[in-house]
């Protein structure tokens, strides 16, 4: 055994089990922790799966390259599935140009590899890497026995979870995709937190009642934001990916730049396996491994997953005690306090500092509240001690949020901030609350990758940017971006729009 395996949550309550769905597949490339997508979690919500899970959605971080920025995380979890996914697939990692667009395989399945170079530059990314490493798969999935032996796994069950493995080469396109647009902020939580999906969260709340009472009672985290989670990254199990998990993991190990990191979730995947959590057919996720419907990468599960139901097993991917005790516990350990909220819709006051809107300049409630701050519906800041940072995902022009503490733990889960401010949001409607306040600059363009790369390119021109343009914005752009802000008299908020844009074409 190993990981966490905590004291059953219910008992009483056997009929756990969650409806079986047709898996859709679904195509995601890397999303990244700064405004567009990149590689996220270095790699993104997909990768993010990757530092932190899985996940999916990697996304986010790129709507606030339209917008502002984000994570998905450190790595940005993967998640090949759901919105995650699909998002991941619209906000990946950089390209010189639009993803290409592959013909459908002859069965009528995903397309194959390109057979071209990654558009990341990575040596590994070549297509004569590729394909070197490629030919050399079985033997580099062979090498990995001793690794595995020592992690316990019996050579009985590595030869029949490995047999006849071969490598889904289409991953390495998918990890170095780069889409032509992100979409907007805005455009994002439109499409994450909408009527349909809200209603089926409550459907969900109230079947599985005992389980998110156990695990509220067991860990003290907010059933609303776990319920969240759940619909954002799976859509409620409908839309969870449909990749071997091992094929994955095991193509990511031996083929491509990240092959120290997918060693781990491989031979991961398999101790999973090897200890009867869950069965090979259960193990169908995302390109970067991300499984079950909050997505889980193997080593996440490992960290995190534990029996809520006392029958022996950790199937976060079927049984829903176990899956939301496992997901509370994800967060709890993260860093979650509990009766507190993620964070507040603020109205910034004329003449806002958005030099302030930085997440290492956090201050005190009652700090930003000399600053002008109050809260969007007028209520009053519940504790003025707390910590909180300032986030405008559409500068001047958007509302802004003072981010808590649960708010970066949501960030851990996938490191991009329009990710944690979907989940966020979600889990406040379920509960009841009302839309956002203040209205969103929908009449603003969302800028194309060469509209990007051009930005960056001229503000290195004017002395700005010390970076390497690449079309991708994070953090070193929007300070470059505000300082130029700054020096023309517009309010320096990093935002990048089509206006900004002109002005630094002189027009």
């Amino acid at each position: 055994m190993y990981g966490d395996v905590s004291p059953p949550l219910a008992h009483a309550n056997r009929h756990n089990k969650i409806p079986s769905v047709k898996l859709l597949e679904t195509v995601t490339g890397p999303s990244d922790t700064g405004l567009v997508a990149t590689d996220g979690h270095d790699m993104g919500l997909m990768e993010r799966a990757m530092s932190n899970r899985t996940g999916a959605i990697l996304i986010a971080a790129a709507l606030l390259c339209s917008s502002g920025p984000s994570q998905a995380q450190s790595q940005a979890q993967s998640s090949g599935n759901g919105v995650s996914n699909f998002l991941g697939n619209i906000f990946s990692g950089p390209k010189s140009g639009p993803a290409p667009q592959a013909a459908p395989g002859p069965d009528g399945g995903p397309p194959p590899w390109s057979g071209e170079d990654g558009a990341s530059g990575h040596p590994l990314m070549t297509s004569s890497a590729i394909r070197e490493a490629a030919a050399n798969f079985q033997n580099c999935v062979a090498s990995m026995w001793p690794d595995a032996a020592r992690r316990n796994i019996t050579q009985a069950n590595f030869e029949r979870f490995t047999a006849g493995l071969e490598p889904d080469l289409r991953i390495m396109d998918l990890m170095d995709s780069q889409p032509e647009f992100t979409k907007s902020i805005w455009d994002y939580l439109d499409i994450l937190v909408n009527d349909n999906r809200l209603a089926k969260g409550r459907e969900i709340l109230a079947k599985y009642k005992p389980q998110f009472d156990a695990a509220e009672k067991a860990y003290s985290v907010d059933r609303y934001a776990i319920a969240s989670i759940w619909g954002i990254e799976s859509n409620y199990s409908t839309q969870m990916g449909d990749r071997n998990v091992v094929q994955s993991t095991a193509t990511l190990a031996c083929v491509g730049r990240r092959q120290a990191y997918f060693k781990d979730e491989f031979l991961t995947a398999l101790e999973i396996l090897n200890r009867g959590d869950l069965r090979p057919e259960q193990m169908r996720g995302s390109w970067a491994g991300a499984f079950g419907p909050t997505q889980f990468m193997p080593t996440a599960f490992k960290r995190y997953a534990v029996d809520g139901d006392g029958d022996g097993r950790r199937d976060v991917v079927d049984n829903a005690a176990d899956l939301i005790a496992s997901t509370a516990n994800n967060l709890k350990k993260d860093g979650w306090q509990a009766g507190r909220s993620w964070g507040y819709e603020v109205v910034l006051p004329e003449g806002f500092n958005f030099m302030l809107a930085d997440k290492a300049k956090a201050m005190t409630i009652a700090q930003w509240q000399s600053q002008g701050m109050k809260r969007a519906d007028g209520k009053p800041f519940p504790d003025s001690a707390e910590k909180a940072y300032l986030l405008a995902p559409a500068g001047a022009q958007g509302p802004g949020f003072l981010m808590l503490q649960n708010f970066r733990v949501i960030m851990k889960y996938n490191p991009a901030e329009a990710y944690a401010l979907a989940i966020g949001h979600f889990a406040d409607r379920l509960r009841g609350g009302p839309a956002f306040v203040q209205p969103w600059p929908r009449q603003e363009r969302v800028l194309s990758r060469a509209e990007r790369l051009e930005l960056q390119q001229l503000l290195v021109q004017r002395g700005f940017y010390k970076g390497t343009p690449d079309g991708q914005f994070g953090g070193q752009t929007r300070e470059a971006l505000r300082s130029f802000q700054a020096s023309i008299g517009a309010p320096a908020d990093g935002f990048a729009s089509s206006d900004v844009l002109e002005r630094l074409r002189g027009r």
